[in-house]
């Protein structure tokens, strides 16, 4: 497998990595034994990249991930933002869950709820360690106005507990983990990040971060690592574009970008991999 290093760390990823959301449930009927096998899979397929956190499945996908990663060598990022308090919620596809453990999420993007993250993270998954820690959804995609309080958050102290725990060796690297171009850039502002994982914004439907975000992380010296590449779901087959019912336009789209792949015999998931 091709690897690539994150930042300046010397920590080497393979190019291509497992998402863990699924994993977790996440609009997606998958039970403990399917996701082991999953991730098994991957394994055997010569993949040794990892990605999960806490907010899929509410802790699933931690615990089999740390299960089939457990005594074998791996390179994992998990995330913080999000804390993990007991009593579940009401209806759970509300959050695109399907069968979460009983928990809810609390946001909190401060030092104590970053270092808290940390290690109740470890604990789910029974990992001594994690390679990149990212700070998970921050941003307005998934805020709305309460991005303000929660940027300053991690301004003023979360950013300074990832560090800490980046130049304690705790974890190799830090980043963020989210959805949207425009917090990635100001993020940038406020530290010296090794990575952004950036969901859904360099796909073969979208490429809105080549004009400003690609340029500027080359500049800080900030790898992208392109998570989403399906766009959930719909450049596989599945009517799902950023986590909800793909509108008429991009089902379009997708069907012509579909076209074109099969006019050269290559599979439209190959060519959004690519």
């Amino acid at each position: 497998m091709q690897k690539r290093e994150v930042g300046r760390t010397g920590l080497m990823i393979d190019v291509l990595g497992l998402g863990g959301a699924p994993l977790g449930g996440n609009f997606v009927d998958l039970d403990y034994a399917q996701a082991a096998r999953l991730i098994q899979t991957a394994k055997d397929s010569g993949i040794g990249y990892f990605d999960t956190a806490p907010w899929y499945g509410f802790g699933r996908s931690e615990r089999v991930m740390g299960d089939m990663l457990r005594g074998q060598p791996y390179i994992l990022s998990d995330k913080v933002g999000r804390l993990l308090k007991p009593g579940a919620v009401e209806n759970p596809m509300d959050f695109g869950m399907i069968d979460p453990l009983p928990f809810h999420v609390v946001y909190d993007y401060s030092f104590d709820g970053i270092m808290r993250a940390y290690e109740d993270n470890l604990q789910r998954l029974g990992l001594e360690r994690i390679d990149i820690l990212l700070a998970h959804d921050i941003g307005a995609f998934q805020h709305g106005d309460e991005n303000v309080r929660h940027f300053g958050d991690l301004k003023e102290s979360g950013y300074r507990a990832m560090d800490e725990l980046r130049r304690n060796g705790h974890v190799k690297a830090i980043g963020l983990g989210v959805n949207e171009n425009e917090v990635c850039m100001d993020a940038l502002e406020i530290g010296d990040w090794d990575v952004f994982l950036l969901a859904g914004r360099y796909t073969l439907l979208e490429q809105t971060s080549l004009d400003a975000l690609f340029p500027a992380c080359e500049a800080a010296g900030t790898t992208i690592i392109c998570g989403g590449p399906f766009n959930s779901g719909i450049l596989v087959g599945r009517e799902m574009w950023n986590y909800a019912k793909a509108p008429a336009e991009v089902v379009d789209k997708a069907r012509a970008l579909g076209a074109v792949a099969d006019e050269f015999g290559i599979p439209l998931a190959a060519a959004a991999l690519q």
